[in-house]
């Protein structure tokens, strides 16, 4: 069971806003080139390779591809994008809070 320790007022937070304002920007743009692919696929326009989501949801922008996807009915068909996306989001939460877990115990935040 997790304890948890009192925090002098601003220490850390440095850190923390720094990961909340990335997985912002990287959320921001994996939505913006799902919004993307969706008009070109419209349009007739060179279209965004699958591996290019995926990419941006690697890299932490998971909750904008997933979000824009359905907003805008985008890949809703593929099983790929449609499980593909939320398992890999999943699988970074578990990974956060394990790394999380693992500072805490040995007093590292």
């Amino acid at each position: 069971m997790l304890k948890y320790k009192e925090i002098p007022a601003g220490e850390g937070l440095s850190a923390v806003k720094g990961v909340w304002y990335y997985l912002l920007v990287v959320s921001a743009i994996g939505a913006l080139v799902s919004i993307y692919d969706k008009i070109a696929a419209r349009n007739g326009w060179g279209r965004v390779p699958e591996r290019t989501l995926f990419f941006w949801t690697l890299v932490g922008g998971g909750p904008g591809v997933y979000a824009s996807m359905l907003l805008i009915r985008h890949k809703t068909l593929h099983r790929s994008f449609m499980l593909g996306i939320p398992a890999i989001m999943i699988l970074q939460l578990v990974i956060c809070m394990g790394i999380y877990n693992i500072l805490y115990t040995r007093g590292m935040l």
